[in-house]
């Protein structure tokens, strides 16, 4: 079973935000970075099960991110999400075995559906 530790990614500071009250008031104790080296430093410190992460960020972007985070830790489980670009980058996401794509604007459905899928692969 998956905990509920997750990292939330993303370089816009108002998203994280929101996920970050989303996500708490579901239950998980959340983590957040506003840049993909400092999501490395929290994975490798903290080490949570999931991250959320955005595809589209300045410096290392999110592709790059999730191939580090499957080199390193190949069991943490990585939701890629993006407001850019749409199916070009989900097929991308998924071939670098990210565990879903979401598109941003984020939904709250979509997020608990992808959570729920995600914890269901891993039940």
């Amino acid at each position: 079973m998956v905990d509920k530790k997750i990292l939330v990614v993303d370089d816009e500071e108002g998203i994280r935000r929101v996920l970050h009250m989303s996500l708490s008031e579901s239950g998980y104790r959340v983590l957040t970075a506003g840049t993909a080296s400092d999501a490395l430093e929290i994975i490798r410190s903290e080490q949570p099960t999931i991250v959320l992460a955005d595809i589209i960020m300045p410096g290392m972007d999110g592709i790059e991110l999730l191939q580090r985070i499957k080199e390193e830790n190949p069991e943490t489980k990585v939701i890629m999400m993006t407001g850019h670009g749409g199916h070009d980058l989900a097929i991308d996401s998924l071939l670098h075995e990210a565990a879903d794509f979401i598109a941003k604007p984020i939904s709250y459905h979509a997020l608990q559906t992808a959570l729920k899928r995600l914890h269901e692969s891993c039940a």
